[in-house]
């Protein structure tokens, strides 16, 4: 027999009577000889897996539902379906599994006699034949009602009595038994009515809740059961579901195939959760069908909404706002929250695609949604702690619903789509928001796994939702500014990243690496000087030094990280690598990266020398002069100087005593001068006599021609009064012709370097 693969998701049911899903693959029937009979197979998708091999058992009832599913038991409560995609997959399943059990394959049910205990086989020998239902009459009500009661005793008779009962249309006939009843107010009859119809659900058989959930007969149902015995007064579930429950379409539902599985999904959930009695007084097992008809149902409508998402894709931007502003004004934001968190994987899967066509389209709704939900709602259940929450529990080996949530959280915390007004400032309240309540939730798991000097985990799916998580971050730090810096520094979280720099998964490696590269190229000291104080260069050059000059995409990203450094000309970073690792990185010759670091460094040095070495030298002069004098704020253009200089060559040999030589200084600041300078005249001229050699030397290299000028003119005259010193000491402060130098170093901060007194030439 050949195989045929269909797409199909396995589900199984659990102990608290819910779908859980299996899986996603593709089914086929073969024959396998470890069983010894042929099977149903179920590989996964994703990897090939096997999620299913079951052996088609000549006595194992199969159903038929919906025409896309197919369900089963296996032993004793556990109950296994197969959705299929496709109706045309599930009916050639359909049919290998009738061909094994020889039965037609226009049947719902493939077996009629379930598995019973040997007393229960001996009971029934005398009623081998179908069960007679009596004529449906009110006369025979409480006959009818006894037959169904004492048929729930067991699983043989329950068979038959759902074959008799699907093949006649009794259920039919009874509800017309009810109206007529209700009209006659006859109380006995309903109260049968209702034990009958009670009954009936007991046998937990999906085709007769097809019968009694249809359009037509649902509300005579939901009647019947109105009437308990034990109630003093009928309920009033009609009245409820026809005019108290309002349906609200988001958007006109025109197939009305679709309309009445949205309606009978609601009715049928209510007769379960409202109208029947409550759970404990029924036998284990008891409604699994009436559950199991609910969920796919369910599957069904969410999956429906999303494809009314995908469709608004095509709409005209007006139509599409008009479509997602409805969605939101109707609560759909509330309830995704409770979907987001479902058990089963396709509702998660529905949910987490209409949540990224409404943030793809207006992120802003989204935003505002949460900042109303600081006040009246518990952290854990914030619409965005859910999206995370859920994006670090993603069950899904491959973790394709938190690649997805992941995108969502990125594009909520873009500050480009973000609005910003005159009132309002949608970035500074998000992202105050989300460092504050959300921040601490996405990084959990990176803290909890980095806690030691190796990560505690590495299997492949914990790393996967680490890269995810450092891909965020690394978002953050490219487009946030104070609020990231802030959680960076507080809870040292690069410290903790880096960590996985001894991941043995080489992309988990990378997305750390890629996340302290992040930092760097913001070029900000503090982060600068967080780096250096934590020595967090050691784990980038440990890994760089165990990848072994290996030819890889670890050792070239490593490399450009340093050559990042040296063409911004980072200084303090630079320093920090030479130094402490200078000795390691020398070794490595087959690139210049770490070469031409070096001698970056080198010439970050030779400055700092050349600058101390200047700042050295003008201490002499520094030490005496007060400083008003060394102001740069009052020295004039060297162009003006030159030319005053040449007009006080060629004065006269009388000065004024209080006269002021140099041109910046005016009459008032000469004034508050005088003082200071007759005070130092006399300490200049003991300098000028103990420092001549060294003077004239720097004179000589500045500026030649003044020195050959003091040199014909011979020594100054000695003054005779301290007014004479303050004037000529006044007159020694102007600059010189060639001193451009001394400029230069005044520029930086540096004072003039005091020059010798000279004669004037006559």
């Amino acid at each position: 027999m050949t195989d045929t693969r269909r797409r199909v998701k396995l589900y199984a049911l659990n102990a608290e009577r819910q779908w859980d899903d299996r899986g996603t693959g593709h089914v086929s029937s073969s024959y396998v000889d470890r069983l010894k009979g042929i099977s149903l197979l179920v590989r996964a998708e994703a990897d090939g897996a096997l999620l299913l091999e079951s052996k088609i058992q000549p006595d194992t009832a199969y159903q038929k539902q919906q025409d896309t599913l197919i369900v089963w038991s296996e032993g004793d409560n556990f109950d296994l379906a197969l959705s299929f995609q496709e109706k045309a997959g599930c009916d050639e399943i359909w049919e290998k599994i009738c061909q094994v059990q020889g039965k037609d394959p226009s049947v719902d049910i493939t077996q009629d006699i379930v598995e019973e205990s040997e007393d229960e086989r001996f009971d029934d020998m005398s009623d081998s034949g179908p069960i007679e239902l009596p004529p449906c009459e009110l006369s025979r009500l409480e006959e009818i009602n006894e037959l169904v009661a004492s048929s729930l005793a067991t699983a043989m008779r329950k068979e038959k009595l759902a074959v008799a009962l699907e093949n006649d249309g009794y259920i039919r006939k009874l509800l017309n038994l009810f109206h007529m009843c209700e009209d006659l107010e006859n109380s006995e009859g309903l109260h049968c009515l209702y034990e009958t119809f009670k009954n009936i659900f007991l046998l937990n058989k999906n085709a007769l809740f097809e019968v009694m959930f249809c359009e037509e007969t649902i509300f005579d149902v939901v009647g019947c059961l109105e009437y308990d015995p034990s109630s003093p007064s009928p309920k009033r579930h009609r009245q409820y579901l026809k005019q108290l429950a309002r349906f609200k379409e988001v958007i006109p539902i025109n197939n009305p195939e679709l309309l009445a599985k949205i309606h009978q999904t609601y009715r049928v959930q209510y007769i379960q959760d409202v109208v029947l009695p409550t759970p404990s007084v029924f036998e284990d097992n008891m409604l699994s069908t009436l559950s199991s008809f609910i969920f796919f149902n369910k599957v069904e409508i969410v999956t429906l909404i999303q494809e009314f998402c995908n469709f608004s894709q095509n709409l005209q931007p007006q139509a599409k706002e008009t479509f997602y502003k409805t969605l939101s004004s109707l609560g759909i934001l509330p309830a995704l929250e409770i979907t987001l968190a479902a058990d089963d994987a396709q509702t998660k899967t529905a949910s987490i695609d209409i949540l990224t066509y409404i943030v793809e389209f207006s992120p802003s709704v989204v935003r505002d949604y949460t900042l109303q939900q600081i006040n009246n709602t518990d952290e854990d259940q914030m619409l965005i702690n859910v999206v995370i929450e859920q994006m670090i529990c993603d069950t899904d080996p491959e973790l394709g619903g938190a690649v997805q949530l992941m995108g969502i959280l990125r594009i909520l915390l873009d500050p480009e789509n973000m609005l910003t007004s005159t009132n309002k400032s949608e970035k500074t309240d998000f992202l105050n928001y989300f460092y504050k309540h959300s921040v601490h939730i996405l990084i959990a798991p990176l803290l909890a796994n980095t806690a030691e000097e190796r990560p505690a985990k590495e299997d492949y799916q914990t790393v996967q939702l680490l890269s995810l998580i450092l891909e965020l971050l690394s978002f953050c730090v490219e487009h946030h500014t104070y609020h990231i810096k802030n959680c960076i520094l507080n809870k040292d979280l690069l410290r903790r990243i880096l960590v996985l720099m001894k991941c043995r998964h080489k992309f988990l490696v990378l997305c750390a690496l890629r996340f302290m590269r992040k930092i760097i190229s913001l070029k900000d000291e503090f982060y600068n000087r967080y780096i250096i104080k934590g020595n967090l260069f050691h784990p980038v050059i440990d890994a760089f030094i165990q990848n072994n000059a290996r030819y890889n995409l670890l050792d070239s990203a490593i490399l450009e990280l340093f050559e990042f450094i040296k063409l911004e000309d980072i200084k303090s970073l630079c320093t920090h690598v030479v130094e402490n690792f200078g000795k390691v990185l020398d070794e490595v010759e087959y690139v210049q990266t770490f070469k031409a670091l070096k001698m970056r460094y080198d010439q970050h040095q030779d400055k700092i020398k050349d600058r101390d070495r200047t700042t050295l030298d003008s201490d002499v002069f520094c030490g005496s002069v007060p400083s008003i004098l060394r102001n740069s704020r009052y020295r004039r253009d060297q162009r003006q100087l030159e030319e005053e200089e040449e007009m006080w060559f060629n004065e006269d040999d009388d000065f004024d005593d209080g006269e002021a030589v140099v041109p910046a200084a005016n009459d008032l600041l000469a004034k508050k001068l005088d003082s200071d300078l007759a005070s130092i005249g006399k300490i200049m001229d003991k300098k000028v006599e103990t420092h001549s050699p060294k003077l004239l030397n720097s004179n000589s290299k500045a500026g030649g021609g003044l020195l050959n000028n003091n040199a014909t003119a011979g020594s100054p005259p000695s003054p005779m009064q301290g007014d004479k010193s303050s004037t000529l000491f006044k007159k020694a402060l102007v600059d010189y012709e060639g001193d451009s130098d001394e400029e230069e170093d005044d520029e930086g901060n540096d004072s003039l370097a005091p020059s010798p007194k000279r004669a004037r030439l006559t």
